[in-house]
């Protein structure tokens, strides 16, 4: 409340107080100026401690805006950093959903091609033809390779023989399986089974008599299969159909089994290649002996000749010293010293000459 304000409201009670007392007749008029001076000294009383108290309530308002400030100010920044954080994750999230929006996208486009026979094909080469190219070395394989009898095979192993080149066929029944695979009924799945395991049989017949040629191929020839699902269900639903195929010796192979065959069959063309090796390393190794005796004899050769140049620097120390010592005895005799003359006297045989 306003200063101005409650002195006018003293005031006014003053004057009520006066004007009551005025009306009094019972009262003299010094108890009512006392009385007036007394009200007066607690009115001021009274101001001064409404003064105190509104500055301290002043000061609370001032520190309680304060705080509310400052928690306005933290709020604030957490409230700021809540939503960096959540537009971080919402971007995250639209990230992870584009990958999912493209993953779907590359489902629907294998479904396209799984679904397509020819397309099913292109991609059963172009799987068959990363797996053999990234285990095998170039000399050991051929693409569309057109047979004798006129037929066109996807892949061909070339091996020694036996066991001879082998055909592997990147074909395979699709329509029948996917037809098994959407029947809901239980007489559905064994009418889709049976036709399953027919539509195989025949595939695996097809193989036998396009590319398994005597004399021309192995005895055996191989099915690609470039689903594993698909691998795994045959063998756990037509093994009679499996069992079939290998005896007709039509293997059926998918992505991984294949893998280990192309390894088996690396390691038979690297025994193979040591084999036809085993002639020009024999022969390396015979001339690699007689170039070692060779060296052995020139080796002795020159010991013969260290010794016999060891022996002639003996003899030529030999011959030094001998020279020294006459010299010496030559120096003494022109000093006049006397000298044994016997020890440099000619020999009797002028014709013998003392070796040196």
């Amino acid at each position: 409340m306003d200063t101005n304000l409650i002195l006018i409201v003293l005031v006014i009670i003053a004057l009520v107080a006066m004007v009551f007392l005025l009306f009094r007749g019972d009262r003299s008029r010094a108890e009512m100026s006392q009385q007036l001076s007394q009200f007066s000294h607690e009115q001021v009383r009274a101001q001064a401690e409404t003064k105190v108290r509104m500055e301290q309530n002043q000061t609370a308002i001032d520190n309680l805006s304060k705080r509310l400030g400052d928690g306005l100010t933290q709020q604030t920044e957490k409230t700021g950093a809540t939503l960096k954080q959540l537009h971080e994750r919402l971007a995250v999230i639209d990230t992870a959903q584009k990958n999912i929006t493209g993953l779907s996208e590359q489902m629907v486009g294998l479904q396209d091609i799984l679904s397509n026979k020819q397309a099913r094909g292109a991609f059963g080469e172009i799987q068959l033809k990363d797996l053999v190219t990234s285990i095998l070395p170039p000399s050991a394989y051929g693409f569309q390779v057109q047979m004798s009898n006129g037929k066109r095979a996807d892949c061909v192993l070339d091996l020694p023989n036996p066991p001879g080149s082998i055909v592997i066929d990147s074909k395979f029944p699709l329509e029948a399986y996917h037809l098994f695979r959407k029947a809901q009924h239980e007489a559905d799945q064994k009418i889709a089974l049976r036709a399953l395991g027919a539509a195989i049989l025949k595939h695996v017949q097809d193989i036998k008599e396009k590319y398994i040629i005597p004399g021309e191929t192995a005895e055996s020839a191989l099915m690609f299969l470039p689903s594993e699902a698909i691998y795994a269900e045959l063998h756990a639903s037509l093994p009679e159909i499996v069992e079939k195929s290998y005896r007709a010796k039509v293997w059926i192979v998918s992505p991984t089994t294949l893998m280990a065959t192309l390894n088996t069959v690396r390691a038979v063309l690297k025994d193979v290649h040591m084999r036809e090796q085993a002639g020009v390393i024999q022969a390396e190794v015979q001339t690699m002996l007689e170039d070692v005796k060779r060296l052995d004899d020139r080796v002795g050769k020159l010991q013969t000749h260290m010794r016999q140049a060891d022996k002639d620097l003996n003899d030529i120390s030999t011959s030094t010293g001998k020279v020294i010592k006459r010299g010496e005895r030559i120096t003494e005799i022109e000093l006049g010293e006397e000298v044994d003359t016997d020890d440099i006297a000619p020999p009797a045989n002028s014709n013998q000459i003392e070796e040196i």
